[in-house]
């Protein structure tokens, strides 16, 4: 038991040092890079504020790296000490020696689904926002609850807030809709009710409307006007609409069960968010079959040699696995496969690959 602690103990004094460097590196990347993106009507403060708030994203996709070099790190040190014979002397196999670093991953693995993945979605929309903010005054706005779906489309002239009770899987008709257009100065101008509304040449086509004027005054009833079709102009785009919902990964893992339920009865698709609530599940899963990958490449002798050629060996083979984990992910978001086998059948096949090549490699 001493040896395991001890060996775990080593493996989390690797992967917190990798981490450090590794968010040193992206955040002064990411540092030119935003500086590179905004004029100079945005301040430095600002860009370091944006910087900080997109470093837990970077860091979070990068944890398959880490725990890679990680292992790598700790089992060369254990190699060239002679740490890994003694242990083997001792009558701890391979397989055993790894249980340490192992329950280490798993444990930050859980931990990074269940309180990093959060802390990066709101990071990521706090980051969204202000770039939004800080880049353009007049943006459009989505939003999905209980009562049905809410746009904002924004210009010059003004905004016009949409309602609608649900809409079509491709978000290009909205039903039973409300627009509610207001002036550049704020006050509401018309209100317009019709049963469908369609994205069509860069305006909403309107079926069966009614519109209502809202000027101070007038009463709205008696200047009120039907049309069986009706033409607004729109600034949003299907393709707009779609990711406004944003990225899977700006809604933390706790909410996405009743976000992907509030886009299910608004009549949208959620297979997208979906696969990634299974991937996220899975993700510990992958990150301890990443260790076991690096501990199958270099827990050997240090006086076999080819040290180097085992370590690339083990980089590119967890690269190969998260691509294809990837590539999975994309088949689920097609629906070409069922989330849950596109989200778990990577990485438990990771992970069984992974312990064939440790007892192969250690056992014989």
């Amino acid at each position: 038991m001493i040896l395991h602690f001890y060996f775990a103990r080593r493996f989390l004094k690797f992967f917190l040092s990798i981490f450090t460097v590794f968010a040193l590196f992206l955040g002064l990347v990411d540092l030119v890079e935003q500086l590179r993106r905004f004029d100079e009507t945005v301040s430095f403060g600002q860009v370091v504020q944006i910087t900080l708030l997109k470093l837990p994203e970077g860091l979070y996709t990068i944890l398959p790296l880490v725990m890679i070099l990680a292992t790598v790190a700790l089992c060369i040190s254990l190699a060239r000490s002679s740490e890994l014979v003694v242990s083997r002397a001792a009558g701890r196999s391979g397989l055993a020696a790894l249980m340490g670093p192992v329950g280490v991953a798993l444990a930050l693995a859980l931990l990074a689904v269940a309180m990093l993945n959060p802390i990066v979605a709101a990071t990521s929309k706090r980051a969204a926002d202000l770039d939004e903010a800080w880049r353009n005054d007049s943006g459009s706005v989505l939003s999905i609850g209980p009562e049905g779906l809410w746009l904002r489309q924004g210009g010059p002239e003004g905004q016009i807030v949409i309602r609608a009770a649900r809409t079509n899987p491709d978000a290009s008709v909205l039903y039973d809709v409300t627009f509610v257009d207001y002036t550049a100065e704020g006050g509401p101008e018309r209100r317009i009710e019709a049963e469908e509304a369609r994205l069509s040449g860069g305006d909403w086509l309107l079926t069966k409307a009614k519109q209502w004027p809202l000027t101070a005054g007038l009463n709205p009833e008696t200047g009120s006007e039907s049309y069986d079709e009706l033409r607004l102009p729109s600034t949003l785009t299907q393709d707009g609409i779609r990711d406004r919902f944003g990225e899977p990964s700006a809604i933390p893992v706790w909410e996405l069960p009743r976000f992907i339920r509030g886009l299910e009865e608004a009549g949208f698709s959620a297979r997208r968010h979906v696969v990634w609530l299974q991937m996220e599940l899975a993700q510990p899963v992958f990150l301890v079959a990443m260790v076991l990958v690096a501990a199958g490449f270099t827990m050997r002798p240090s006086r076999l040699g080819r040290t180097g050629v085992a370590v690339l060996s083990s980089i590119l083979l967890g690269f190969g696995l998260y691509y294809i984990r990837n590539f999975a992910q994309i088949l689920g978001e097609n629906g070409q496969l069922n989330p849950i086998v596109a989200a778990w059948i990577p990485p438990v096949a990771s992970l069984l690959l992974a312990l064939g090549l440790v007892l192969q490699m250690e056992e014989g």
